[in-house]
């Protein structure tokens, strides 16, 4: 289900307890970034642009929100950005992340996606593992570390930076 204005305290909630909560899962940034992963102002801007989407998963309507990811058009409608994929720490061995992975290639497909591409912090190896065992590979490129914009945390290292990773859908 697409997110609207009135998820975005529920998102911000969820995407920093799983990121850089107290028992965040195995997916958390603790010890590479402080502070906040995203806020409120920042998925009101990227909701309101119009061409980003971040699902919503519930088990039900009403029920207390189990994982979101970010979705968005990387530049042509052919390959789409995935991001902030997001499952509540309590719940990442119950399969949700794979399930909201395969349901956001269902959507970007839908769109007229032909690739998904992601970055991945590249001491995150476990997590790039994930993924590749998903289908998506290294491109071979990577990016820096937004170093300054704390809008995605304050970095507790000085030798971040990203990885490309995409999936041909």
């Amino acid at each position: 289900v697409p997110a609207t204005d009135a998820d975005i305290g529920d998102i911000v909630a969820l995407v920093n307890s799983a990121y850089r909560g107290e028992g965040a899962g195995w997916t958390n940034e603790v010890g590479l970034l402080a502070g906040p992963r995203t806020d409120p102002a920042t998925l009101a801007v990227a909701l309101a642009a119009g061409n980003s989407t971040i699902l919503l998963m519930r088990d039900h309507e009403g029920a207390q929100l189990a994982g979101c990811v970010l979705l968005e058009p990387a530049g042509d409608t052919a390959t789409w950005h995935l991001g902030m994929l997001t499952v509540d720490p309590r719940r990442q061995a119950e399969g949700l992340g794979r399930t909201l992975l395969s349901k956001a290639e269902d959507y970007v497909r839908e769109q007229g996606a032909a690739c998904v591409q992601m970055t991945v912090i590249a001491l995150r190896h476990g997590l790039i593992a994930w993924y590749e065992r998903r289908g998506y590979r290294r491109t071979g490129k990577s990016e820096p570390f937004p170093y300054g914009d704390e809008r995605v945390g304050v970095p507790l290292r000085d030798d971040l930076h990203f990885v490309v990773l995409e999936k041909f859908l």
